[in-house]
């Protein structure tokens, strides 16, 4: 026996006498136990006797969350037992899932089911049948018939163990904390933590690190559990962040001073377990508790993006991702998360026309609607023009779209769409093989398309199938930044012809593929030789077989809220040039229409909630609510339907869309037949049925195969790049100042 234990065992008396004693004092105690259970003091005795083994007709136990078990092959399914109880699960499951599936909620730092498995934060310790010592739950494999004890004495003070190595060197900051509230660290220290520390020397401090201007960084709070590390680099795709040093020393950082640079950076503060990333325009604006949340969906692209509006009184303070599987998964794009400072700056309040001298006067609504009324009836109906902007709803693209029929107009549109967009065939527009379904793409054909600035989300979906899959990627278009590996075959539709006529090497890929995908840009809409386009791309379809019944790989990725709605309810003009003869024109928050082309004398109307680009040829303004003001329905580009819901009230004295061309109408005299939202949506029940179907998304029925062939010819111009500036793409984002400093900041070359 050494030296040192014949000397704690002969203190170890004296040092409880010393503490029992009347002594305030005592020079030294050499022993201190920290539970405060006593069975944990002696977890190895009262480990046998901790769980009797219940009864075995005792029910199944629901899986967390409520979420359901996949089983791929049935046959592959195994029995384990999770503190006594039986539970199937798929085989290749871990300890940690097989938990789950059993109810029962093991903690974790460094785990994310998203992310791969790391192992380092050894707070999932669980207690294994035949194990000599509690194992790391995440990180072990379950097998047949394995007994799991997950509250035994052992386990307990394993992780009572970890917690308290982790508090060692974390600040008590709870206090001045963004986190607070809402902190895995407080949770399960409260949950699974002793009531006291030992710890009694000095803790150590790491420097703060830039990392741009959405997130704001306190690293002496972080715990190293590395999901922030394992997010940039699988799932953003950028070797932005990693681990330096080691022991004491281990802190996370850039490898040099650069700031991180991914469209999704945002996302790292979800996923930090403590207050190390939080976001930086929050901080210090209002504790969770205080904020009214409010799930809704985002309109800055095409994809629909479920999030979470958090808001106090009348502001958006901010927006956190919501849980969809077959959109989002969990993640949103910086775009969505940090736009909503946009939502109250420039904002229109009331009315206003424009005077004699060019300056715009605040009147009421009776007269404002007066005004518009009364040019209407000034000109032919074939002169008169509506556009839809690209935030715009389908109820409100409804009701502007029969008040125009009612006046004698059909010449109505969606921005971005273009102006000669055939709206016959719905598989022309939406993507068919679904967000979700890219995941079982083993060959991707991109034409005219950047993903990673028009629908981030989107791109991070290919990069998964990627990075799981290998799966080949082609890329027709101008040089781009991508975050996976890919072909650039060209930067014209001639590749896309050669590529047609099989003499071009990706063809043979695409033939040899099993699901290839072909995913067109919405940009192809706005070219005059997009028929050609798309006939060619449905040769490739044809020889590829990318169209099948178990399978329709042809998809075009959208840009802007509106599109897809706006096709399913045909707002498809008469004809091409009519904004060059018009001289009534309707723009409905339609920002981004080329207004070089509208005559001079022709009277413009702007309904929108932003003072944004279409206001300065306005002549009276009509201020509308923004999507977080109303309820609204959108398609998204894969063809779901999804519907806003108020989250603040509106600003001033403005009006949802649909209710301003409602009472515009009745001032016309042709007046539209619903006044609430379930009569307009009546209305679009017998137009387009499939935007009613919430939260379902409606395949297409028909393929290009009944479509006729196109004669026209392929331009030799190049694919242009559609999005210049990822942060400011609709009148929102432009509005932003959050956006405006990403843009100066993460853009500059």
């Amino acid at each position: 026996m050494g030296l040192g234990s014949l000397a704690s065992r002969a203190m170890r008396p004296t040092a409880s006498r010393l503490l029992s004693s009347q002594n305030p004092r005592p020079f030294f105690s050499f022993h201190r136990a920290v539970s405060t259970t006593p069975e944990l003091q002696n977890a190895d005795q009262s480990a046998a006797a901790a769980q009797p083994e219940p009864a075995a007709d005792l029910p199944s136990r629901t899986p967390l969350g409520g979420a359901r078990v996949h089983f791929p092959n049935p046959e592959d399914a195994i029995e384990v037992f999770v503190d006594g109880y039986p539970v199937k699960i798929p085989k290749g499951f871990t300890v940690l899932q097989a938990c789950e599936v059993a109810g029962v909620d093991i903690p974790r730092f460094c785990y994310h089911s998203r992310l791969s498995i790391a192992g380092n934060c050894r707070m999932c310790l669980v207690e294994v049948e035949k194990s000599p010592k509690p194992v790391a739950s995440c990180a072990m494999p379950a097998m047949p018939g394995m007994k799991i004890k997950t509250d035994t004495p052992i386990a307990k003070k394993a992780r009572e163990g970890v917690m308290e190595f982790l508090l060692m060197n974390h600040p008590l900051d709870c206090p001045i904390c963004d986190q607070g509230g809402e902190c895995d660290l407080q949770d399960q220290s409260m949950a699974f933590g002793s009531d006291r520390g030992r710890f009694t020397e000095v803790k150590r401090a790491v420097v703060d690190k830039n990392l741009g201007p959405l997130v704001k960084t306190v690293m002496t709070r972080c715990i190293q559990c590395t999901r922030c590390v394992r997010f940039a680099t699988e799932v953003a795709g950028v070797q932005d962040l990693g681990m330096l040093g080691r022991g004491s020393g281990e802190e996370i950082g850039t490898y040099v001073e650069k700031l991180m640079t991914s469209e999704l950076s945002g996302n790292v503060i979800d996923i930090c377990p403590v207050g190390a990333l939080t976001s930086k325009p929050f901080a210090f604006k209002a504790r969770n508790w205080e904020l009214k949340g409010t799930e809704t969906i985002d309109v800055t692209d095409a994809v629909g993006s479920n999030i979470r509006i958090d808001s106090r009184g009348p502001e958006v303070l901010r927006i956190v991702p919501r849980l969809n599987e077959d959109i989002n998964e969990e993640w949103i794009s910086d775009k969505t998360r940090f736009c909503y400072d946009g939502l109250k700056r420039q904002r229109l309040n009331d009315p206003m026309i424009r005077g004699a001298d060019g300056r715009f006067q605040p009147v009421s609504w009776r007269d404002a609607l007066a005004v518009v009324a009364e040019m209407a009836h000034q000109v032919k109906p074939e002169e008169i023009v509506g556009i839809a902007g690209q935030l715009s709803d389908a109820e409100s693209m409804m009701a502007l779209k029969d008040f125009l029929n009612k006046m004698g107009s059909n010449n109505v549109w969606c921005e971005g769409n273009g102006s000669n967009r055939d709206a016959d065939l719905r598989s022309g527009y939406i993507m068919n093989s679904s967000i979700a379904g890219l995941e079982k793409a083993d060959a991707f054909l991109l034409v005219g398309t950047q993903p990673r600035v028009e629908a981030a989300i989107v791109n991070a979906r290919i990069r998964k199938t990627v990075q799981a899959t290998h799966a080949k990627v082609g890329y027709i278009g101008p040089a781009a930044d991508f975050n996976y590996d890919h072909e650039h075959l060209g930067t014209g539709p001639q590749t896309l012809q050669e590529i047609a006529e099989r003499r071009h090497p990706f063809s043979s890929v695409l033939s040899n593929a099993k699901n290839p995908a072909i995913i067109i840009g919405a940009g192809v809409f706005e070219r005059k030789d997009k028929d050609a386009i798309f006939s060619a791309v449905e040769t490739i379809a044809k020889y590829a077989e990318v169209v099948r019944p178990d399978w329709n790989g042809v998809n075009v990725l959208l840009l802007k809220a509106a599109q897809a709605a706006a096709l399913d309810l045909g707002l498809v003009p008469e004809s091409e040039n009519s904004i060059e003869s018009a001289k009534f024109v309707y723009l409905m928050g339609a920002d981004d229409v080329n207004l070089e082309k509208v005559p001079s004398d022709a009277f413009v109307v702007y309904q929108g909630h932003h003072g944004d680009r279409g206001v300065y040829r306005a002549n009276v303004i009509l201020p509308a609510a923004a999507f977080s003001e109303k309820e609204g329905t959108y398609v998204n580009t894969e063809g779901c339907s999804q519907q806003t819901v108020p989250a603040v009230p509106t600003v001033g004295d403005a009006r949802d869309d649909w209710k301003i061309i409602r009472a515009l109408s009745e001032v016309a005299g042709v007046r539209l037949p619903y006044d609430t939202l379930g009569a307009i949506r009546s209305r679009i029940k017998t137009v387009a049925p499939n935007i009613l179907q919430i939260d379902e998304r409606e395949p297409a029925t028909f393929s290009f195969s009944i479509k006729p062939e196109s004669k026209q010819k392929l331009d030799s111009t190049p694919f242009g790049t559609v999005v210049e500036n990822f942060y400011m793409t609709d009148s929102i984002t432009r509005a932003s100042k959050i956006m405006a400093q990403c843009s100066s900041v993460l853009l500059k070359k």
